[in-house]
């Protein structure tokens, strides 16, 4: 059928375009997901898109497309999703420090992205140098869960039809809704618990008018250099959100004022020194981020009251 109607409305430039509402929006990500549309209309699409900006109805339908494509997990687990979509640039990654800590503490957690991203460490690479598992399919997530460990499932796993959107990126030269979504992105048919963090603070507003719009459970915060945990320097605001409701006493001020010590932190951010780290933090060697220990708390917290919720929602319908 083609998308060249819902290019003319969002094509017209940042003034001049159009959004289209949450069905339109999952009919055209379904499209450009499924490859029925032309190259030249992805495109098209992408370019679009990026000079527009999502609005929050686009983001529900986009996502909602997405996690039709996923894999689906076990519905009673209620893990914990980081979506790790940027790496390390300057500060070390410590997106599988979050994991092995949440999964101490019996948690289920998955951790989705990339499996490479040139110039960054992936949270892909410091599962592999951890010697964590990295999921092929839904059984090995769920034997990882048995064994209390945190796992890794690469985007190309979890909703094979986002990737080719995601590698647009490479060919463009810009990101476009796909990075979005991704960090959004939950599996089929799965309740969860999703960490989502923003970079800058118009996304923060965004992010929280999508998560009140399509009733999610989440914590949100700024992350670092993109990650979905807790500056180790510095706490920041942590936001829970239950059914979409912002839930205040759940969650946590930021950290305020001036700093008056640092954590100990590797001096370079490659994936071997942030393993080894990793390492020593998890076994008590050296102390892990106070930041990271009110991070872990604030998320066991929060998804006992989404069980609360969960069960509250049962004695209704029964």
């Amino acid at each position: 059928m083609g998308i060249a109607n819902y290019l003319k409305d969002i094509g017209r430039g940042k003034e001049g375009a159009r959004s289209l509402n949450d069905v339109q929006a999952e009919d055209l990500m379904s499209q450009v997901l499924d490859r029925t549309v032309s190259e030249a209309e992805r495109g098209a699409f992408a370019i679009s898109m990026r000079v527009k900006g999502e609005s929050t109805e686009e983001l529900v339908g986009f996502t909602k497309a997405a996690a039709a494509r996923s894999v689906a997990l076990d519905a009673t687990a209620l893990p914990v999703l980081l979506p790790s979509y940027n790496g390390a640039r300057k500060l070390p990654n410590l997106t599988a420090l979050l994991a092995l800590l949440l999964a101490q503490d019996g948690v289920p957690v998955l951790v989705h992205g990339p499996q490479q991203d040139p110039g960054r460490v992936t949270t892909h690479e410091l599962f592999a140098a951890l010697g964590l598992p990295i999921a092929r399919d839904a059984d090995d997530v769920h034997e990882a869960w048995r064994r209390h460990e945190p796992v890794f499932m690469p985007t190309g796993v979890l909703c094979p039809a986002l990737l080719p959107l995601l590698d647009l990126r490479w060919v463009l030269g810009l990101r476009n809704p796909a990075h979005t979504i991704a960090k959004l992105l939950a599996p089929r048919d799965t309740p969860c618990l999703r960490v989502v963090n923003y970079t800058h603070p118009e996304y923060g507003v965004a992010h929280t008018r999508f998560l009140q719009h399509s009733r999610a459970h989440a914590l949100l915060l700024r992350g670092t250099e993109g990650e979905p945990v807790a500056d180790p320097r510095r706490l920041p605001r942590l936001e829970i959100f239950i059914d979409g409701v912002l839930r205040p006493e759940l969650g946590r001020a930021p950290q305020e004022g001036v700093l008056t010590e640092l954590p100990l932190l590797p001096r370079q951010c490659d994936a071997a020194s942030t393993a080894i780290y990793i390492q020593s933090a998890v076994s008590g060697e050296q102390p892990v981020p106070a930041a990271l220990l009110d991070q872990v708390e604030v998320l066991v917290r929060a998804r006992t009251a989404v069980r609360q919720f969960q069960q509250r929602q049962h004695e209704r319908s029964a």
